[in-house]
């Protein structure tokens, strides 16, 4: 063998030599529902539960006024969820769909999320925007905090907070339910004559800015949910060709991140079908009411005497909760349909 040969045949086996084997850190996860022991929430109205230490009406612990808690206050904090005082645990009536996902914080008073068999630690923001940005998407109040807000919440005082107690980062899961105000607000705003697609653009390029900062923290396991039917909503500020838009927009940046992530588990569940799905087929679900809604909705005694405000068999035949909200038990329809879904989702 010649000089040169044999040198670069020591050269390549050299470099065979010094090719690291992949990190354990860098191995594929594997998403198994059986085995979740948290749900770690974010987004709006329809996913925000009350707490104890929660702006009321509006979140599980803290406001824009107050972002910061300690480990102790966090643990001391409870979900919630009444139907007869100014806290009513969600925006829907009753439980959402994260509460019965997780079965935790469905029955009335008090839950201590960690008495949960899936522990449901919430950062959702009733009204949340993904950004509050003057001139794209501004704060509802002077309270709210944004989507971005909230991840920065969970980075400083929340995920800290969960690993004094030895959260398995790898048996969470991780939901991202966002947009809806974003959709609404930029409707709005903009008018209908806006070139759209560059702003919903805008604000997955966002959402995704923040994902990237829970996915720095360690968390594998992602969920996210698209826009629901809002052009079926009693009021709606958008047609079905926006949302549809929006979620295709969602659905790439997800794919996206997927593509440059690939330890991470990325779920994309198509709620938006789900419950079209639903309202066409809502006799089949025993709703009566899919285009209006209770007007007293959120009466004190509009669970036992339903008919005093001419609602008829009572808030769970209506499909809509309100002009915007769905009903809590549109929330259970749909989310026994996506326990099934993560179900077959899971596995190696």
């Amino acid at each position: 063998m010649r000089f040169d040969e044999c040198a670069l045949w020591l050269s390549l086996a050299a470099c065979a030599l010094a090719t690291p084997t992949p990190s354990p850190n860098n191995k594929k996860t594997h998403f198994d529902w059986s085995t979740t022991k948290s749900l770690i929430a974010f987004g709006d109205s329809y996913t925000f539960v009350q707490g104890a230490l929660g702006h009321p009406n509006y979140t599980f612990i803290g406001d824009a006024f107050n972002l910061s808690f300690t480990p102790a206050q966090l643990f001391s904090n409870r979900i919630v969820l009444n139907q007869t005082d100014t806290t009513q645990g969600t925006a829907e009536g009753g439980p959402n769909w994260v509460e019965f996902l997780t079965n935790c914080g469905t029955k009335k008073g008090l839950t201590d999320p960690q008495t949960c068999k899936v522990q449901l630690w919430d950062f959702a923001y009733a009204g949340a925007n993904t950004v509050s940005q003057v001139g794209f998407t501004p704060p509802h109040w002077n309270h709210t905090v944004s989507f971005q807000k909230q991840v920065e919440q969970f980075e400083k005082y929340g995920n800290p907070a969960l690993e004094t107690i030895h959260l398995k980062k790898e048996d969470s899961l991780v939901a991202v339910w966002i947009g809806i105000n974003d959709i609404n607000d930029l409707a709005k705003l903009r008018g209908k004559n806006a070139s759209f697609t560059p702003l919903y653009e805008q604000v997955e390029d966002y959402v995704f800015e923040s994902v990237e900062k829970i996915y720095a923290l360690g968390y594998r396991n992602f969920l996210f949910m698209n826009l629901p039917p809002l052009d079926r909503s009693p009021s709606p500020s958008v047609n079905a060709s926006l949302v549809d838009t929006f979620n295709s927009i969602q659905a790439s940046h997800a794919n996206a991140f997927q593509s440059s992530h690939q330890d991470a588990t990325v779920l994309q569940y198509d709620v938006n079908t789900v419950l079209n799905k639903i309202l066409d087929n809502h006799d089949d679900y025993g709703f009566k009411k899919i285009t209006n809604y209770c007007p007293g909705y959120n009466q004190p005694d509009i669970r036992v005497n339903p008919g005093k405000y001419g609602c008829g068999e009572g808030l769970d035949t209506y499909f809509w909760y309100d002009s915007g909200h769905l009903g809590s038990r549109t929330h259970k329809v749909f989310t026994k349909q996506l326990r099934r879904w993560l179900v077959k989702k899971s596995g190696w």
